[in-house]
């Protein structure tokens, strides 16, 4: 698919994008190769391909889970100007 410099502006307007005039041609000429490259990629068979969650078969580390903090809820309740039923109550902002 190749995009004119007339699309360039367009989809710029529509993105709310200011160009200079003596970029749109380049724009579009890298627009047009990523909108070559997609429509190439789609002519590709990939039903008998399984998604990855990563681009190597590597598994994600992970922390293990252990509390690092103690629990301070009571302490901020006691100084909070008003709190109901371990809730904070707060002024009404939307009516």
């Amino acid at each position: 698919m190749s995009l004119t410099a007339d699309d360039v502006n367009k989809i710029a307007y529509l993105a709310r994008l200011g160009i200079d005039t003596q970029d749109t041609e380049s724009y579009a000429s890298d627009l047009s190769g990523i909108l070559d490259l997609v429509a190439q990629m789609s002519t590709i068979d990939t039903d008998n391909v399984a998604p990855m969650a990563h681009p190597l078969d590597q598994a994600q580390r992970l922390r293990t889970d252990q509390v690092t903090e103690s629990n301070h809820r009571d302490t901020f309740q006691n100084i909070a100007p008003q709190v109901e039923a371990g809730l904070y109550l707060v002024p009404k902002v939307i009516e």
